[in-house]
């Protein structure tokens, strides 16, 4: 788990490439739908739900971390340990929200490459989170026991 790298001194260049990934499957959904009719009328109403689902679960994430909020993946001196509100159900809730309205948008759009990149975010942040949790492993002795009880990315699901 250790080999991951920190990729800057409080993960800068996570932050970076996260940014990068959500421009391109923002923009892979503008380039127009692959899929019409009845099919686009079904996966975009999943893609509104899945929207608004993960719109509820990143804005929750970002009001219960309150003082700790950081953008950077390396947790800021003064913060402490966040085990409640939604971070009693998943530890990067906020990455959660992202993963699945990334998958709102690809579906609301119909654009197979916003999927396939939205998958390619899911992977991306199962990486991230494991660099973030060895420096929240380091700050938080109770971080594992956390961790243990806890889901990583989205409540109810592995």
């Amino acid at each position: 788990m250790n080999r991951l790298p920190s990729l800057g001194p409080r993960g800068e260049g996570w932050v970076a490439i996260q940014f990068v990934l959500l421009a391109a499957i923002v923009a892979a959904g503008l380039l127009g739908p692959a899929w019409d009719g009845m099919a686009r009328l079904a996966t975009s109403l999943v893609g509104l739900g899945l929207l608004a689902a993960g719109l509820v679960l990143a804005v929750r994430g970002l009001r219960d971390l309150s003082d700790a909020l950081t953008p950077l993946p390396y947790p800021r001196p003064d913060a402490g340990l966040v085990e409640t509100g939604v971070y009693a159900h998943a530890r990067h809730p906020i990455y959660g929200g992202l993963i699945v309205g990334a998958f709102g948008w690809g579906s609301l759009t119909a654009s197979p490459v916003a999927l396939g990149l939205a998958v390619l975010l899911l992977g991306f942040f199962q990486l991230k989170s494991r660099r973030e949790e060895i420096w929240l492993v380091e700050r938080f002795p109770g971080y594992p026991a956390y961790r243990e009880r806890t889901r990583r990315l989205i409540p109810w699901i592995g």
